[in-house]
């Protein structure tokens, strides 16, 4: 049986070696951020979304009723005003009766059917089958009615390419909204991670972290998950804090882009940011 395997392997071994070759190439094309590659990586984007929506469009067909998507962006909306009743307790009960702040409008959220999802150790992108002739933009956030998903990366015409938590080159400016401890969030290999957090902060397993106040990328207060391990190091004067996210990647199916209105100069910053910043940063 054994030499029955290696004479296979051997009448292929030129095939073998192909398809190492091209899996070694395809990995170092991904981790190159080079402008020469730039139109390359773009231009496989555009084809693959287009496979992988006439695909989605022939084979898969649990996609949400306009009803469910209608329940599902509602839920969006009021996950965004819990939250910032939740913050606005924390920081004065007094403010528990003035709801004054301004209601998130249904325009700000556009929905979006997801047709194609890459997930690794390193590399979290999913293609939403939304672009630029639905005003998406590079820059904006991409939620669902649990929380933050990730962000815009790259768009075509009709297509966009999301980089998500899950994915080591975005890092987030969080906090921790019971006790305000902030930090730098990160997919590191399997988990989120808020890394070297001083073991004296006071940030506790059940914690609630959501996006900073002094997050270049995305809006404050949207929820990003909760709190699971505090990973000491051999010293103990920091932590590496875990983070559970809301948003069970694996089986969401369905999302919205925040429509924000930004400024031009914060814009051409956070595409410059997030298409500049390597995977080890």
């Amino acid at each position: 049986m054994i030499d029955f395997v290696k004479r296979i392997i051997y009448s292929i071994r030129e095939y073998l070696i192909l398809i190492i070759l091209l899996l070694v190439s395809l990995s170092l094309i991904s981790q190159n951020e080079t402008p020469s590659l730039q139109k390359i990586k773009s231009f496989a984007f555009v084809n693959i979304a287009v496979i992988n929506n006439i695909f989605h469009n022939i084979f898969i067909s649990n996609n949400d009723s306009d009803e469910i998507i209608m329940l599902k962006r509602r839920n969006a909306e009021l996950m965004l005003t819990v939250n910032k009743l939740r913050e606005y307790a924390i920081e004065n009960s007094e403010i528990k009766g003035m709801l004054n702040f301004t209601n998130e409008s249904e325009s700000d959220l556009l929905s979006a059917n997801i047709i194609a999802k890459n997930f690794g150790n390193i590399i979290g992108n999913i293609i939403i089958n939304r672009g630029e002739k639905d005003s998406i933009k590079v820059g904006m956030p991409v939620i669902n009615h649990l929380g933050l998903i990730g962000i815009v990366y790259q768009t075509s015409n009709d297509f966009s390419l999301i980089r998500t938590l899950r994915n080591s080159k975005l890092k987030i400016a969080v906090e921790a909204q019971r006790s305000g401890v902030q930090g730098i969030l990160s997919w590191e290999v399997e988990k989120l991670t808020l890394k070297n957090i001083p073991a004296t902060y006071d940030i506790n397993i059940g914690d609630r972290i959501i996006t900073s106040d002094f997050s270049t990328l995305f809006p404050p207060k949207i929820p990003i998950g909760v709190v699971v391990k505090k990973e000491n190091n051999i010293s103990g004067l920091v932590s590496d804090i875990v983070i559970q996210p809301y948003v069970d990647f694996n089986k969401i199916n369905n999302l919205f882009v925040k429509k924000l209105v930004i400024s031009k100069e914060l814009n051409e910053f956070e595409l410059n940011l997030l298409k500049n910043i390597k995977p080890n940063e």
